[in-house]
C-alpha cells in the first residue's frame, strides 16, 4: 500500500478507486466497494478492498452534508449533483468502516507503523460523520 499520509484518501488505491467513481453517474461504484467488506467471498478483508471500502463510506458521509476536509477535489466534483443516499447504504458504509476498523489486513498494515493511533482517529471520525 502506497501512503503518504493518515487520511482516507491519503493512499494510493483509494485515488485510484476515485477514477472508477467518476466514470460513474450513480452509486453502484460505491456500494460495490462496500459489499466486498461486508460479505467478503473469502472471509479475508483485503488491504486494497479495505482502502476501497473506507473511500466509498467519505462519499457516502459527504453525500449526507458531512465531508471530510480533506476530501479531494475530483470527489467533491462528483458528489456536488448527487442526492444523498438512502439509510440503507449509510448503514451499509457504517459497517464496512467497522469491519475494516474492528479485523483487516488494512488495520494489520497500520498496527506496523508508529501512526496507527493517527489512522484509528481518521476512522472514529468517519464512523462519526456516518452517525
Amino acid at each position: 500500500m502506497g501512503a503518504w499520509g493518515v487520511q482516507i484518501f491519503d493512499n494510493d488505491e483509494a485515488m485510484d478507486w476515485t477514477y472508477d467513481l467518476e466514470a460513474s453517474s450513480d452509486l453502484s461504484v460505491v456500494t460495490a466497494a462496500l459489499e466486498a467488506v461486508t460479505k467478503p467471498v473469502n472471509g479475508a478483508l483485503d488491504a486494497m478492498e479495505c482502502c476501497n471500502a473506507l473511500a466509498a463510506a467519505e462519499v457516502v458521509a459527504a453525500l449526507t452534508g458531512k465531508a471530510t476536509a480533506a476530501l479531494p477535489e475530483e470527489v467533491a466534483a462528483w458528489v456536488n449533483d448527487k442526492p444523498a443516499p438512502d439509510g440503507t447504504v449509510v448503514a451499509k458504509a457504517k459497517e464496512a468502516v467497522r469491519s475494516v476498523l474492528n479485523g483487516s489486513e488494512l488495520r494489520g498494515l497500520w498496527e506496523e507503523t508508529d501512526d496507527f493511533d493517527a489512522w484509528t482517529a481518521a476512522v472514529d471520525d468517519l464512523i462519526a460523520r456516518l452517525a
